[in-house]
């Protein structure tokens, strides 16, 4: 099974400026296409650390990161954009849209949160930030919320 991860962590300056920014607990994220040796999990993202996007191994520790299942047919859609685009450049302006919105970055470089969610074909890949898309994703799990009737604008609680 694949899931999507969440990096809460606050140890550098650079993950609290994007929490801040963005308003919410997340500053990275991953997708765990499994486990791996020693606790350690694989992982698919785009990181600017490591140039672009890439897969490797990471140790997800439970205090730092926040897991959400996907759904079962992600995983060849997953496997298949990884094929196309591992190896392509970070997108720095993609990041820095965040600023000045709408910056739709550069064609061909990926930022953490855009390359995870084109993996999962979510459309316009580019608005996501690791909050918005942790959003996305949760609610996609939540049942109770997917097949609620419409809400009657006309109508008003008691």
């Amino acid at each position: 099974m694949l899931y999507a991860a969440f990096y809460r962590g606050r140890s550098r300056f650079f993950d609290r400026a994007v929490q801040w920014w963005t308003r919410g607990p997340y500053s990275h994220c991953e997708i765990v296409l499994g486990s791996y040796v020693a606790g350690t999990h694989l992982c698919a993202s785009a990181s600017m650390m490591d140039g672009g996007v890439r897969v490797k191994s990471i140790t997800l520790d439970p205090e730092k990161w926040v897991l959400v299942p996907l759904p079962g047919t992600a995983e060849p859609q997953v496997q298949r954009w990884l094929r196309h685009h591992t190896g392509q450049p970070y997108d720095l302006a993609g990041l820095l849209g965040f600023l000045w919105r709408p910056q739709q970055g550069t064609a061909r470089r990926w930022f953490c949160s855009e390359a995870c969610a084109a993996m999962l074909g979510l459309p316009e890949a580019w608005r996501y930030c690791p909050n918005t898309l942790h959003s996305a994703l949760t609610l996609l799990h939540a049942p109770h919320l997917r097949h609620a009737p419409p809400h009657d604008a006309g109508s008003r609680p008691a």
